[in-house]
């Protein structure tokens, strides 16, 4: 990178301090993961500077010939990767990707039926802070209060009430599976689109260690920088007969030029998640977050749900009188990154919540397994539960250095 020390040395030594901080942290927030250096390449390509308003054949721009090939490639992959019938690799995020979706078949003022945000949903499932609650009338479902899963009589009850157009399947924070069969046959029974929001797990379904919702459902969204390991930005899969509704929503409907560069890293991603490696470790991220899971409920910390079936752990500290700001404040001080998180019935502030919400991935990505995940947990407890002075927290954060030494992101 010696262009960016000579052009600008100070974003360039900020750029080599995040690789510092990268190496020396365990990155255990769940919307994050370690992209490979190849990723890295192609989002650092020549493809950066085009512009490619339109679709493969139909540009606005001449010059698009090499453009062309890649979001064909991306396409391709795509469909086969998920064994979709359709794919739009162009919206620049998940919450594009959603807004795509909700306006090509929805008018405004139209009902959907989504996943609370407290229980587990995501802003652009009609959060009244997002975009999306302006545009259509939302109505929610949420988790039993004791089991803290989905209750699918409640989701039907409240569907056969609201009568939406549309219901949203798919969570920020739920670690459990989600049963797409049944959420398909409430949508089919009310007559609603079904979609499905699967930004965090798409690289779990892409290896097919959890179910896929691509067979249930009208349209699929997913992200590919979490679980898929890859450079940002969302996809659409749908079925064909909605294709070209979805394509003009994206363009000229919601965006001009989509980032070439990112449209070429969805491909390469694509075809590193078809590989032997990344179902390897997939099955190991799971892994990983089940016996992290059951390591911090060793060390007496209450698991929402009991536990995990994706790469999600999500952490109640009420018992231990702190919040979620507390303990995330703490945890980074010692090189240890998660983010505070809303738990079922919180009645905190979005600064004062209750919960703590752990991703398997990236320490995943590192190469560290089940022994790793009881250091960790281990780690987790001292810093949380251990004395609040310079000296503790030193030694804690100098063993969280060692472990991740051990592991190199990029060796």
């Amino acid at each position: 990178m010696r262009h960016i020390q000579r052009d600008d040395p100070e974003i360039s030594a900020l750029i080599q301090e995040e690789e510092y901080r990268i190496e020396d942290t365990l990155n255990l927030i769940a919307a994050e993961n370690h992209s490979p250096v190849s990723i890295m390449e192609v989002l650092g390509s020549v493809f950066n500077t085009k512009t490619i308003e339109g679709y493969p054949g139909k540009r606005f721009h001449a010059g698009c010939v090499n453009a062309d090939q890649v979001e064909n490639i991306a396409i391709a992959r795509a469909k086969r990767l998920f064994d979709a019938e359709y794919a739009n690799v162009q919206p620049h995020s998940g919450t594009s990707a959603n807004l795509a979706v909700y306006f090509s078949v929805l008018a405004v003022g139209d009902r959907i039926l989504s996943m609370n945000l407290p229980h587990g949903g995501h802003l652009s499932h009609g959060h009244r802070a997002s975009i999306t609650s302006k545009c259509f009338q939302f109505a929610h479902y949420g988790v039993d209060e004791k089991t803290g899963l989905i209750d699918y009589e409640e989701v039907r009850r409240v569907a056969e009430h609201f009568r939406p157009k549309m219901i949203v399947a798919g969570a920020s924070s739920y670690p459990r599976l989600i049963d797409y069969a049944t959420m398909a046959q409430i949508a089919n029974d009310v007559s609603a689109y079904f979609l499905a929001d699967m930004a965090h797990l798409a690289g779990l379904v892409a290896a097919k260690v959890i179910p896929s919702p691509v067979p249930h459902c009208d349209f699929v969204t997913f992200t590919c920088y979490k679980t898929m390991r890859g450079g940002r930005g969302g996809v659409i899969l749908c079925r064909e007969k909605y294709g070209k509704r979805i394509d003009v929503t994206i363009f000229p409907g919601c965006q001009g030029t989509s980032a070439v560069n990112l449209i070429a890293a969805k491909a390469l991603v694509f075809k590193l998640a078809a590989e032997p490696e990344f179902v390897r470790d997939q099955k190991q991220t799971l892994e990983n977050a089940v016996h992290l899971a059951l390591e911090l409920e060793r060390n007496g910390y209450r698991i929402v749900t009991g536990g995990t079936e994706n790469h999600q752990i999500l952490v109640d500290l009420s018992p231990e009188g702190l919040t979620g700001n507390q303990a995330e404040k703490r945890l980074e001080s010692v090189g240890i990154i998660t983010n505070r998180n809303v738990v079922p019935n919180d009645a905190g502030t979005s600064a004062t919540v209750s919960g703590l919400r752990l991703g398997s991935a990236a320490v995943t990505t590192r190469g560290m397994g089940q022994l790793e995940m009881r250091r960790i947990s281990d780690l987790i407890s001292a810093a949380l539960r251990g004395p609040d002075d310079p000296e503790a927290l030193e030694n804690l954060s100098l063993k969280v250095k060692r472990l991740c030494g051990e592991f190199p992101v990029y060796p």
